[in-house]
């Protein structure tokens, strides 16, 4: 076994090692987050809390490891998050797809089955709407963060992008399915739910695309629709919607998440996702060379090769005129100068001294 073999190996085991550390401390700082809303907020804004704690919680951690064991000089950018040219943009590109693929649901929904939808238009419903979208955003970018952030690229050093977008998937599609209420049904959306939001980011190699298209997927539907998300349906305080179609269409109380016409839907989003980023990947999915965890100078090492190979660089020729500052005071004049000027030279005091003013009579006294 050679030595270059032994360091990739040894890299490897490293990379499975953060692995499996980020993902307890992913569960260490869950618990830490439903534990500290419990005591800090009233009940009704504890998820909130929870989930604003939580991204909190992840980004600092995943920042320190990344730091300190990782080498990373911008630890949350390089977690998935980097405020790049567009990224705005990024992010409503991701919003528009999951706003279509959730609106393309619920119209087949509505068209095929039955929507019973009631309205409140209380301004204190607006209100708590706002609430509700801001509880959702924090939702999902912790779900991209601890799914698609620090322990998916260590476990990607491992495995292969390949193989952290099937694991991570299966993750998520595990961790659903132990969800109250949940179906075999929801793991399979649930799983495919994740391969587009992977592909997203491995596309893009940012956080940005994925978390829009994760919003819109599920607040679309919660607050726009009043329909259920991972069997809750209290989300929206304004539109509550009860659908009647059949159970493999609308996926019954529980929502989407186990609806097999959701499972089709999601499937024909992957190539979808894959087309619109290709000039994301284009300019940001460029290969990372980074041997024995120190960045390399890609320019630098091309000029090395270059002055080896063909020797150094000659000087740029220099201009037949120029014009060099004055390092040393002029000569003095010719002797027949001087002695010109003798008559009119000012006195010795005068000369020591020139700004002094006129002599003060005797009588003057000094203050």
């Amino acid at each position: 076994m050679t030595s270059t073999t032994v360091q990739a190996h040894d890299s490897r085991l490293r990379a499975y090692g953060l692995f499996f550390f980020a993902l307890f401390y992913f569960f260490l700082a869950r618990a830490l987050a439903r534990h500290g809303a419990l005591g800090l907020v009233s009940a009704q804004w504890q998820p909130l809390a929870e989930q604003a704690m939580l991204v909190f919680l992840l980004l600092l951690g995943y920042a320190g490891l990344g730091f300190s064991l990782n080498r990373q000089i911008h630890p949350v950018s390089a977690q998935g998050l980097p405020r790049r040219p567009g990224y705005q943009g990024e992010f409503g590109l991701g919003l528009a797809l999951g706003w279509s693929v959730a609106a393309l649901c619920v119209l087949v929904m509505a068209l095929f089955g039955g929507i019973a939808i009631a309205v409140s238009l209380s301004l204190s419903s607006f209100g708590w709407l706002l609430i509700q979208a801001a509880w959702f955003l924090l939702l999902c970018l912790g779900e991209e963060v601890a799914f698609r952030g620090y322990a998916f690229q260590r476990f990607a050093r491992a495995t292969g992008p390949a193989g952290a977008l099937f694991g991570f998937s299966l993750l998520y599609a595990f961790l659903q399915s132990m969800t109250p209420g949940a179906t075999r049904t929801t793991s399979t959306v649930s799983f495919v739910l994740a391969v587009v939001l992977s592909v997203a980011y491995l596309r893009t190699r940012a956080l940005w695309v994925s978390w829009g298209l994760n919003f819109g997927w599920k607040a679309t539907r919660a607050l726009l629709f009043g329909l259920a998300v991972n069997g809750d349906n209290t989300h929206s305080p304004v539109v509550q919607g009860d659908p009647t179609g059949s159970f493999w269409l609308t996926g019954g109380g529980f929502g989407l998440e186990s609806s097999w016409f959701a499972f089709f839907a999601l499937l024909v989003l992957i190539p979808v996702v894959y087309r619109v980023t290709r000039e994301l990947n284009y300019r940001y999915n460029t290969p990372e060379i980074i041997p024995g965890g120190i960045p390399v100078d890609i320019d630098a090492a091309a000029r090395r090769q270059h002055e080896a190979a063909m020797g150094p660089a000659e000087p740029a020729p220099q201009p037949l005129i120029q014009i060099v500052p004055l390092s040393a005071p002029l000569a003095a004049p010719p002797l027949a100068s001087r002695a010109i000027s003798t008559n009119s030279a000012p006195s010795t005091a005068e000369s020591a001294n020139p700004f002094e003013s006129e002599p003060k009579s005797g009588n003057d006294s000094t203050l």
